[in-house]
């Protein structure tokens, strides 16, 4: 389906209410204009315009910047990070080879972790191995986590933006592209001050959602079409006062125990998860509990909320399912209290303040990724990250069950740039977990080092397609990968 059809079937339904057709009329000249009678101010001019300040934008606008190029970054919480901070999703997954040996994931992504790291608020990857604490305990494509503080992470990326000169914008929501013919030129966001326009030579769509995308016309599958569902979310959460000492030695007393039986994980405290269960006390759509050593010995992060069919880009199932996330967060910690040895005392530091989506649209680009590609390990010429992220479907198998599947044949896979190229429309990049790819080669690529990396490579090919006076879609790749190079980027 090409732009101009999308948007005649849509009827422009990306923007809220009547001012939507309007909005999208807005012109690229830097005038104002009337939508329906809510006036949008033409306020900012840029080269550079980065929507979603999360690990894939950040790292765009940072990288951006440093070429020299003005930046601006648009998010609409009140801190940068995202998913890694208002979401709470620690640890990193790993940013190292299927061999353990090689970091493949570097450039920005080891750049702030080890500004982390001098701060105490990370454990650096080459120093966390599977099957630990650090890890849950598993083993397969959890070799080289990275704990981290989410609190640190928020001070490390002010201070990077800072330095890289990022104009950052908080509190600024999204509301509809600015377009002149096929082109992306900026955004209308509203902000406290109303609705405002950014003018852009180019723009990154880091929204995870691929909002601007969508609502410029570019194609794209929900979740999996097949199945007609997206995977489950997950309301991530912290918790400290932990006798750590005495949580690890009961799990390691029962460590024989974990299995997967027909795609169910039981790994972790899954002995305690049947009594709970047996006395019925357990609601939750899990048989055991992916819980996290931090950064500090008493301190974890909780991965065992499961929330099915949320819809990322529909407010209302949205508040369901932070609702239902509270909910199975309460839950969760009464069991701590009852049943788990060190865990008597244990204190709630915080919920997420979002939901950690796992998947929603899946953006039509110049490649679509699959599956296949990454478990054979395929590595196209235009690659601008290298990863070994294993495939990782939860729901697949029932609500309770989760498809992981390692690669083989070697030990990493490349994302080509063609991936964060949308189909249609020009001057626009799409990193994160809403790139061109299948809902199982997603499924992959979602988690956030490989985000991150993609939000680099985007960032450098918009700063380098402005300062050319060109286009995305006409930047020379290999001038993309010298310069990704340059930046500490591992290809290979």
């Amino acid at each position: 389906m090409d732009r101009r059809s999308f948007l005649k079937q849509s009827g422009i339904a990306a923007l809220a209410g009547a001012a939507a057709p309007m909005i999208f009329s807005c012109d690229a000249g830097g005038r104002g204009s009337a939508c329906n009678g809510l006036t949008v101010k033409s306020s900012y001019k840029t080269k550079v315009l980065v929507v979603g300040g999360g690990p894939a934008g950040v790292c765009a606008a940072i990288a951006a910047a440093r070429l020299g190029v003005d930046t601006m970054l648009v998010e609409q919480g009140g801190c940068l990070g995202g998913m890694a901070t208002r979401g709470l999703v620690a640890p990193f997954m790993t940013s190292f080879d299927a061999s353990g040996e090689v970091q493949v994931i570097r450039g920005l992504f080891d750049e702030i972790v080890c500004r982390m790291v001098g701060l105490g608020g990370a454990i650096h990857p080459k120093d966390v191995r599977a099957g630990t604490a650090f890890s849950a305990w598993i083993t397969a494509g959890h070799d080289h986590v990275t704990p981290f503080d989410a609190e640190t992470l928020k001070l490390v990326l002010d201070r990077l933006c800072a330095e890289a000169g990022v104009k950052v914008l908080c509190h600024a929501t999204f509301a509809g592209p600015v377009l002149k013919g096929e082109a992306v030129k900026g955004a209308v966001v509203l902000t406290r001050k109303g609705l405002e326009q950014i003018d852009a030579e180019m723009v990154i769509d880091a929204t995870g959602d691929g909002d601007v995308a969508a609502a410029a016309g570019v194609p794209s599958e929900f979740g999996n079409p097949e199945l007609g569902k997206v995977q489950p979310s997950t309301l991530f959460f912290r918790i400290n006062c932990v006798d750590s000492k005495r949580l690890e030695a009961d799990v390691m007393a029962h460590i024989h125990e974990f299995r997967k039986v027909d795609g169910v994980s039981y790994r972790a405290l899954h002995w305690w998860v049947e009594k709970a269960e047996e006395a019925g006390e357990w609601d939750i759509a899990r048989k055991s509990v992916n819980i996290y050593r931090g950064v500090r010995e008493d301190e974890w992060a909780v991965n065992c909320t499961r929330i099915a069919n949320v819809d990322a880009t529909d407010s209302e199932s949205l508040t369901a399912g932070e609702a239902e996330g509270r909910r199975q967060v309460r839950e969760l910690m009464d069991f701590f209290h009852k049943y788990v040895p060190g865990c008597e005392k244990a204190a709630l530091m915080s919920s997420a303040s979002t939901l950690g989506i796992r998947e929603s649209r899946h953006i039509a680009g110049e490649y679509r990724l699959t599956a296949e590609d990454l478990l054979t390990c395929q590595v196209p010429e235009d690659s601008i990250l290298l990863a070994s992220n294993s495939v990782d479907v939860h729901g697949r198998t029932g609500a309770m069950g989760t498809e992981y599947k390692t690669i083989s044949g070697g030990n990493w896979y490349g994302v080509p740039y063609r991936s964060i190229l949308p189909q249609g429309v020009d001057n626009l990049l799409i990193p994160g977990r809403c790139l061109s790819a299948t809902s199982d080669a997603a499924g992959a690529v979602r988690v956030m080092p490989p985000c991150m990396a993609m939000g680099e490579a985007a960032g450098v090919a918009a700063a380098l397609a402005a300062k050319g006076g060109t286009t995305p879609k006409r930047l020379e790749a290999g001038d993309l990968l010298a310069q990704l190079k340059k930046q500490n980027v591992f290809l290979g």
